[in-house]
This record gives structure tokens, sequence and C-alpha cells, in this order.
């Protein structure tokens, strides 16, 4: 199902959570890893998308901000005549898993990985290792 603004909305039978998408499968997703003031607007965000990340603000990507505490991530969207601007803090102790050893300054992610370090999965982190084993017995 879809909303006025063309997002993708999922809504439960049960009456539950409604989870509101304003992003597809193509969407592009920048995530800046150094940790930034959570009282910078719009201007601010997208200046500094502009001009640290290298990336349009107005290109219709999603790009990413978190505060030093690693509690609060800020988004930032353009759509059509005007800016999106999220704001999620964290209202427990938990922090968001955040890339701090690659050297990339900016970083691309899928909608996926962004669902995923929205509920707090560290998606940076090495899955199991593959076991190769030549005999079972």
């Amino acid at each position: 199902m879809r909303d006025v603004a063309g997002a993708d909305v999922a809504g439960r039978a049960d009456g539950g959570a409604v989870m509101m998408r304003l992003w597809g499968e193509d969407l592009k997703v920048y995530l800046y890893r150094e940790p930034v003031d959570m009282r910078k607007g719009r201007n601010c965000l997208a200046a500094l998308a502009q001009e640290a990340m290298k990336v349009d603000p107005f290109s219709g990507a999603l790009l990413i901000f978190v505060n030093k505490r690693y509690n609060a991530v800020k988004t930032l969207y353009w759509h059509r005549n005007g800016f999106w601007v999220c704001h999620k803090l964290i209202e427990s102790r938990e922090k968001f898993c955040w890339p701090r050893l690659l050297e990339e300054e900016v970083v691309t992610l899928t909608g996926e990985q962004l669902e995923w370090l929205l509920d707090g999965y560290d998606i940076w982190k090495q899955p199991h290792q593959m076991l190769r084993f030549s005999r079972a017995a």
C-alpha cells in the first residue's frame, strides 16, 4: 500500500505498529562517519553533505548523521521541493553501531543495511568464519 506522497506503508492486521518507508530498493544511502552536533538543521547538514561528504544533497539520496554519544541519528532527504529531516534518539543506554575503523569518511549503505543499523545491528561486524572440511568422519 502507498500513501498520498508515494511512501510505502505496511500495516499489521492486529492493529500493531505501522512502518512507513520513504525510500525504495534503489535508494542511495550515505552515512557520515564523524559525529555531528545534533543542533544542526537542514541547511547545515546539506552544506556538510555537499562540502565534506562530496554528495549532492538534492540528489534524492538519504544522508545519515550521528551524534557524539552515538545514541541519536538525523537523516536528511530531499523530496521534490523540500528537505525531510528525521531524528531518532535511543531512549535507553544503547548506542548505534557506527563504523569507526573504516578509512572512508563517507560510507554507502543499502536500504536493508539502513534498517538493520536503525534496529541496532552491527552491520560492520564480520560474519561467522566459514569452515571447510575435507572429510565428515
